[in-house]
C-alpha cells in the first residue's frame, strides 16, 4: 500500500463531538459545563451546516402559555403519533427536558415571538392544543443556530473544527477511544483521541433525491456508529414532509417553509379539479391544518396516482382565502421575498409535493444516550427510538436541544476522574490506512455519479410506498452501486478534493441505504411513515422495534419488544 506524504495531526480531548447543528452545539455546552475539555468537529463551519440551521419551523414544548399545559400532555401527544413504538424513557426526555432547553434559550436571547410576558404559542399536527414556539419571520433554526454559536464561541473549554471529515470511530475493548477523519481543506489525515464520544451528525434524508438535507446529511453518524459495534434501531421510519415546494420556482427559501403558513393562517390542499382531498383518506380539515405527516403524503401521493394532481406532479396548496393584510400581519418581509420569486398568495395556489425531511430511526440508546459501546454517545436526529414510527410536529429541534444536553452532560460525567482514553494507535490503523490511502484516479468510477444513481434507487424504489418487488431491486441495485465503488478511495489526499470526499459519502450512505431498504423489506405491515403498499394493514404482532447491527462485515436484522413505558408523575 501506497500512503500519502502528508503528515497526520494528532489531537486529545476529553469528550469528542462530531456534528454541530444545535444537537452538538448543546452537547459540547453541556460537557464544557461540566467541566470537560470538548473538540466540537463538523464537516461544515461550525453552526451552520445541519438541519438545524436551515429550519424556519416550530419547536414543540409544553411551556404553558397561553393555554395551561404540562409535559405529560405534549409526552402523551408523541407516543400516539409513534404509532406504538416509541421508546417512551426517551421520548420522555424530549418532552419533559425540552421544557428547561426553551426557557434557557429564551434567558440566552434567541427571540422568541412573545405576546406580552408570554411566549406565543401555535397548535401544529397531532397536538391537543398550542405548544409550538418560534421566532418571528420564520427565522427560528438561523436563530437558533445564531444563539448556540454564540454561547458556544464564550466557552474557552470548546475548541472548534470545521471542515473536518471523520471516516470512522476507533472502539478498544468495547470502549471508544476517539476517531479518525482527514481535513477537507487540504486533505492531512487526523486522528482524535477522546475519553468519550458524542455522534450528533443529523440524519440520512440527503439519500433521497428530493429532500430538505445539507449536503452533509447523509447518515454519516449511523455508518459510524454501526462500524463501531454499536446497533440501530427503526431505521425504515423516514419521514417525508408533505408539503415540500413543487413549483412555481423558488430561490433562496426553504422548500418546506409552507408548514408555518397553515399553522398560522390554515391553507386549503387541493387537487387537481381545485377540490379538498383528504376527507377521502379519513381527516377532514376544512381549511385548518390537522392531517398528520404520514396521512398527508399519502392523500397528495394517491391524488396524483390518480390522475387528480396539480400540473407539476403534486397537490395545490392555497391561501386565497387568507388577504393580503392577514398574511403580511402573519410574515411580514417573507411576503416580499415571496413576491421577489414570483409569488403572490392572494391571487394563486402554488404547488406542493412530499420530500425526504426527518429519520425516525437511528443509533440504539439507552436512557442516558449511550450506545452499546462505552463511552459513546448519540443525540439529536442521529438516535432512534424517541419519535417511534412518526415523528410527532415541532419535535425535531426539541430533540436536538434535550438530547444534546443530556449526552453532553452524560459525557461529561463519564471522563471525569479518567486519567486517558482508551486510545492506542493499533486500534486506529485500519481507518488511517484507508484515509492516507494512495490508490490510481478512476476514469470509470465517478462518485458523484453514483451518489446521484443512489438517490435515484431511494426516492423511487424505498420512498414513502413500498412494495416487495421495489425493496428487492433497490436492494441488488445498492449491491451493484456497492461494487462499483470499489474498496478503496480514488487518487492521494489533497486540497479540497471532492471526488474523495464523495467516496468517503457513498462509503456510508451505500450501508445506511442498505440499512433502511432491509428494515423496509422485514415489516410486512403498513404503520406510520412506513406504508407497505403490499401490506396495507397495521399489524398488532408487528409492534416490535427491528435492531441491525454489522457482522462479519454484514448487516444482521433482528427484533426486539418495545421498552414498557415508563411511569409518568
Amino acid at each position: 500500500m501506497i500512503r500519502s506524504p502528508i503528515a497526520r495531526t494528532h489531537l486529545s480531548t476529553d469528550v469528542l463531538v462530531i456534528g454541530a447543528g444545535a444537537a452538538g452545539l448543546y452537547a459540547a455546552l453541556a460537557a464544557a459545563r461540566d467541566g470537560a475539555a470538548v473538540l466540537l468537529v463538523d464537516r461544515s463551519l461550525i453552526g451552520r451546516g445541519g438541519a438545524t440551521v436551515m429550519a424556519q419551523m416550530t419547536v414543540a414544548a409544553a411551556v404553558g402559555e397561553p393555554a395551561r399545559d404540562h409535559w405529560t400532555h405534549h409526552l402523551a401527544d408523541t407516543l400516539t403519533a409513534g404509532r406504538g413504538l416509541c421508546d417512551p424513557d426517551l421520548a420522555r426526555v424530549l418532552c419533559q427536558q425540552g421544557v428547561d432547553c426553551i426557557r434557557e434559550m429564551d434567558r440566552w436571547g434567541v427571540g422568541w415571538a412573545r405576546d406580552g410576558d408570554q411566549l406565543r404559542q401555535v397548535q401544529a399536527p397531532g397536538h391537543d392544543r398550542p405548544r409550538c414556539v418560534y421566532v418571528d419571520f420564520l427565522n427560528t433554526g438561523p436563530a437558533v443556530s445564531k444563539t448556540l454559536r454564540a454561547q458556544v464561541q464564550r466557552q474557552p473549554a470548546i475548541r472548534r473544527i470545521g471542515d473536518l471529515c471523520v471516516t470512522d470511530l476507533v472502539v478498544r475493548d468495547c470502549v471508544a477511544a476517539g476517531a479518525v477523519a482527514f481535513s477537507v481543506a487540504d486533505g492531512r489525515p487526523v486522528t482524535i483521541a477522546a475519553k468519550a464520544v458524542v455522534i450528533a451528525t443529523g440524519g440520512l434524508t440527503r439519500m433521497y433525491r428530493r429532500n430538505s438535507a445539507s449536503a452533509n446529511m447523509g447518515g454519516d453518524g449511523y455508518a459510524l456508529a454501526l462500524r463501531a459495534g454499536a446497533e440501530l434501531i427503526d431505521m425504515e421510519f423516514v419521514q417525508f414532509f408533505p408539503i415540500g415546494h413543487l413549483a412555481p420556482r423558488l430561490i433562496g427559501m426553504d422548500p418546506i417553509m409552507w408548514d408555518p403558513f397553515r399553522y398560522k393562517l390554515g391553507g386549503r390542499l387541493l387537487n387537481g379539479e381545485m377540490r379538498e382531498f383528504t376527507e377521502s383518506y379519513g381527516v377532514a380539515e376544512d381549511g385548518s391544518y390537522v392531517v398528520t405527516r404520514d396521512l398527508a403524503t399519502y392523500a397528495i401521493t394517491k391524488e396524483v396516482e390518480a390522475g387528480r394532481g396539480s400540473p407539476a406532479g403534486g397537490a395545490y396548496l392555497s391561501f386565497q382565502h387568507v388577504g393580503a393584510d392577514a398574511l403580511r400581519a402573519a410574515f411580514g418581509p417573507v411576503i416580499d421575498r415571496l413576491a421577489r420569486n414570483g409569488i403572490d398568495l392572494t391571487k394563486t395556489p402554488i404547488e406542493v409535493a412530499p420530500i425526504a425531511h426527518y429519520h425516525m430511526g437511528g443509533i440504539r440508546v439507552g436512557p442516558t444516550l449511550e450506545t452499546a459501546i462505552a463511552n459513546l454517545f448519540a443525540a439529536g436526529e442521529a438516535v432512534g427510538g424517541a419519535n417511534g414510527a412518526n415523528r410527532l410536529s415541532g419535535n425535531a429541534i426539541t430533540e436536538a436541544f434535550a438530547f444534546g444536553r443530556l449526552a453532553g452532560a452524560q459525557a461529561a460525567a463519564r471522563v471525569r476522574g479518567q486519567a486517558a482514553s482508551a486510545w492506542h494507535d493499533d486500534a486506529a490503523r485500519p481507518a488511517l490506512e484507508l484515509v492516507e490511502r494512495v490508490a490510481p484516479l478512476s476514469d470509470t468510477v465517478n462518485p458523484a455519479a453514483l451518489v446521484i444513481e443512489l438517490q435515484a434507487v431511494m426516492a423511487d424504489q424505498v420512498g414513502p410506498f413500498r412494495t416487495a418487488a421495489k425493496l428487492a431491486a433497490a436492494l441488488a441495485r445498492l449491491d451493484a452501486l456497492r461494487r462499483a465503488l470499489g474498496a478503496v478511495p480514488p487518487g492521494a489526499p489533497r486540497t479540497f478534493d471532492l471526488a474523495r470526499v464523495d467516496w468517503f459519502d457513498l462509503r456510508n450512505m451505500l450501508m445506511v441505504a442498505e440499512a433502511v431498504a432491509l428494515a423496509a423489506a422485514a415489516r410486512t405491515e403498513s404503520r406510520g411513515a412506513h406504508q407497505r403498499e403490499d401490506h396495507p394493514a397495521l399489524k398488532p404482532e408487528w409492534r416490535l422495534n427491528q435492531v441491525l447491527r454489522l457482522e462479519s462485515g454484514r448487516l444482521a436484522l433482528s427484533t426486539a419488544p418495545v421498552r414498557a413505558e415508563a411511569a409518568v408523575s
